[in-house]
């Protein structure tokens, strides 16, 4: 049974069992890692899946892609899809596998798409910004 076929893998619907939100973010968020400045969005996303804690998705327009490297590891989640990862080279050992994308996610939480999150273990930091903050 091949498992890289989208027909094969089970595919599961958020529900009073395994809740799903999506909500947009109501702060600026900004990524570092490596030193570097990564993203600057205000207009992040943060899903809540059951229990697991919350994660920031960060639009991918909002991110600075020349830090970021596409990895060949490959996850899936029943709820979500097909997940890719990206390290950030700049962030050494650490930054491997920093981030994750689902490109083509479950209609039940298609707005995730073209959205990127990261591991805060691997950056140097997840900064909740007021929405009205200046860069700098």
């Amino acid at each position: 049974m091949s498992t890289t076929h989208p027909h094969d893998k089970p595919v599961k619907i958020p529900g009073p069992d395994h809740p799903i939100t999506i909500e947009r973010h109501p702060s600026r968020i900004v990524v570092k890692a490596g030193g570097k400045l990564v993203a600057d969005t205000r207009k992040a996303l943060t899903l809540r899946e059951a229990r697991y804690p919350a994660v920031i998705y960060v639009p991918r327009e909002d991110v600075d892609m020349t830090l970021l490297e596409r990895t060949d590891d490959a996850t899936y989640c029943p709820y979500k899809g097909d997940c890719a990862y990206f390290s950030i080279p700049s962030a050494g050992e650490r930054g491997v596998n920093a981030v994750w994308t689902y490109e083509q996610p479950y209609a039940a939480v298609a707005p995730i798409r073209e959205h990127l999150a990261f591991y805060p273990d691997r950056i140097d930091a997840i900064e909740e910004l007021p929405a009205d903050a200046i860069s700098g």
